[in-house]
């Protein structure tokens, strides 16, 4: 699995990027169960990439969740 980039995860819509993240983290627990069970996975390095995939989804839906919300701590300037 590569490492997704995070320019073409900007291109994606939410409803895409959801998805995504569901059949990343299937993954990552399909490949979790073959370690526990003490099988030997494919590729090692794997589990790492899924994780750091996942990570990558989730920071992109928390920006856009932070964009969508108006800030609230912001003083008004010259009120």
């Amino acid at each position: 699995m590569a490492l997704l980039k995070m320019k073409d995860l900007r291109g994606m819509r939410a409803e895409e990027l959801r998805e995504k993240l569901l059949t990343l983290e299937d993954e990552l627990m399909h490949e979790r169960g073959v370690a526990a069970m003490g099988g030997a996975p494919p590729s090692p390095g794997r589990i790492r990439a899924l994780r750091t995939n996942i990570a990558r989804i989730r920071t992109l839906m928390r920006e856009i969740e932070m964009k969508s919300e108006p800030r609230e701590g912001m003083k008004e300037e010259n009120a």
